[in-house]
């Protein structure tokens, strides 16, 4: 399995410089926002360039954070792996896009997870405040809060991005997609859980799931939900308090 996902990672790289290549030529304007890549040796070194870029306008923090997400990626692969999973991802789902560079280089939801990737593998190597320094600079400069002991699953899609807060312990499964304004947080009262969000679930634009609450495999919460129970698995929330509207067979895809 490593194997075909490493396999399917270089594919993704040399597809990436085929369009960087391609999007220079038929634009000069692109080669100051397109070029790095075809400087860059792999993809580990295009999203670490990327990610200093994107978090940090002062150039001692831009080195600072692309050299620590460089260190990152070549001593967890599969941070990699998990960063191509996640922009096939962007492709498979959003109807607008066609190609692997345009959510690349534009898609600051996409920069965020994978500075996200990075702060988390800090947190688990007892570096917390490097940790939360690359968590404080995304979201001042992404609008995207994600702190680095949440766990993330792949193929995560956060839509548009703006105002998305996924707090502390917080869980978000594979095949997951959340639009902007959303807030995965746990409760001031009860600070030790954090809300679990299952394989599959779609959180619309500012919903709300606060406290120890789990969101069923494939489930769909709506607009500005405010999620204040459990959400059982294919069923569909709405509203304040968010309300079953409708339930597909448990566990099975929508």
């Amino acid at each position: 399995m490593a194997g075909s996902v490493t396999a399917r990672s270089d594919d993704l790289w040399l597809a990436i410089r085929r369009e960087a290549e391609a999007a220079v030529v038929a634009d000069p304007f692109l080669e100051a926002s397109a070029a790095f890549i075809l400087d860059q040796g792999d993809f580990g070194g295009a999203l670490a360039f990327l990610i200093g870029r994107r978090i940090s306008h002062a150039e001692a923090d831009r080195a600072q954070f692309t050299r620590t997400a460089r260190e990152a990626f070549a001593a967890e692969p599969a941070l990699v792996d998990a960063a191509a999973v996640d922009l096939t991802a962007i492709v498979r789902r959003d109807p607008a896009i066609t190609g692997l560079l345009a959510p690349l280089l534009n898609f600051k939801g996409y920069v965020a997870l994978q500075a996200w990737r990075v702060s988390n593998r800090l947190w688990r190597n007892d570096r917390p405040d490097l940790a939360l320094l690359m968590q404080s600079a995304a979201a001042d400069q992404l609008q995207i809060s994600i702190h680095p002991s949440a766990q993330i699953g792949t193929a995560v899609f956060l839509d548009h991005g703006t105002g998305i807060i996924i707090g502390a312990l917080a869980s978000v499964g594979d095949e997951v997609t959340i639009l902007q304004n959303v807030t995965i947080a746990r409760r001031q009262d009860d600070p030790r859980h954090a809300p679990r969000i299952g394989h599959g679930v779609l959180l619309s634009a500012g919903a709300t799931v606060i406290g120890k609450l789990s969101i069923g495999d494939f489930a769909k919460v709506g607009a500005g939900a405010l999620v204040t129970s459990d959400v059982p698995a294919g069923c569909t929330v709405v509203g304040v308090p968010a309300r079953l509207t409708n339930c597909a067979e448990a566990g099975a895809r929508p």
